[in-house]
């Protein structure tokens, strides 16, 4: 087993760590980008990008740069440590949100909770309450997610496609009257011309994003990125293999999804609470 160097005047922070390991092996087994995406079959901008601390990459390919590299599991464990650590996830959600403003076109797959910039007032609080927050920082919270909402409506807001998981519109706020309000703005909003909403149905039956909240932002200069997100974290994924591979998934599931016709009415129905039929 390959002695552990010592980690004096390394970054105690687990991102930056990461990224100058990665840097300082390439550089002591003399290899450039391009060389080492010949010899690992990844794209070398994935490489410059883990170097550079803009994206952590997945296992594979931190096994395969152990491998490589002949430091078996170092590169894997200090990957998972920086997955792990809550201060990085905050810096990929704030570059998630500067590439949000910046998106010509934005779609999302919604599988439990709505997604912001569909959220009335009365629907934010709750949902980030829930998260614990409370007096200024709660409210500032709101007001930051209503000024985006409110971005929809300008002339010349980007086009934007929200999937809604039934369980998303099963899943009712404690108040009734919010929740009809909620429902409410969800028809007023499908109008725009912007705006498309379509709903997944249960009899959808099994799909391929079953347990995955996601949005996709297109960017000026061509390029997509994702941004998948749980109760726990989130991670913006920039790497174009990546990206395309759920863009696929993405596209299964507006296959089986309603039309927005249809979700309008199947909306209208919660609303009025009346059976909700689909013919999917």
């Amino acid at each position: 087993m390959p002695n552990r160097r010592a980690v004096t005047g390394r970054s105690r922070e687990p991102r930056r760590r990461f990224a100058q390991e990665l840097r300082q092996l390439r550089s002591s087994h003399k290899v450039t980008l391009r060389q080492l995406s010949d010899r690992l079959g990844w794209d070398y901008s994935l490489f410059a990008k883990m170097e550079k601390g803009e994206t952590l990459g997945g296992p594979e390919v931190v096994e395969a740069l152990d491998a490589f590299y002949g430091t078996p599991g170092l590169l894997l464990a200090l990957w998972e440590l920086a997955l792990s650590d809550k201060t990085q996830f905050k810096e990929q959600y704030r570059r998630y949100m500067q590439l949000e403003a910046e998106a010509v076109s934005l779609w999302h797959y919604a599988v439990s909770v709505l997604p912001g910039l569909l959220q009335t007032r009365e629907y934010a609080r709750e949902t980030l309450s829930l998260g614990g927050l409370t007096g200024a920082d709660l409210e500032g919270q709101i007001e930051a997610r209503l000024s985006r909402r409110a971005g929809l409506a300008e002339p010349d807001a980007p086009p934007f496609r929200a999937i809604l998981s039934e369980s998303v519109l099963r899943t009712r706020m404690t108040d009734a009257d919010g929740w009809r309000a909620q429902l409410q703005h969800l028809l007023e909003g499908a109008p725009l011309g912007n705006v498309t909403i379509q709903v997944l149905p249960f009899n959808a039956g099994l799909y391929r994003l079953m347990s995955t909240d996601i949005w996709f932002l297109r960017l000026l200069e061509g390029g997509t990125v994702a941004y998948v997100e749980s109760a726990a974290r989130g991670e913006l994924i920039e790497h174009s293999e990546a990206v395309e591979a759920l863009q696929r998934r993405y596209d299964s599931v507006r296959d089986q999804a309603l039309s927005p016709g249809e979700s309008r009415k199947f909306i209208q129905c919660l609303l009025e609470e009346t059976p909700c039929t689909t013919s999917t």
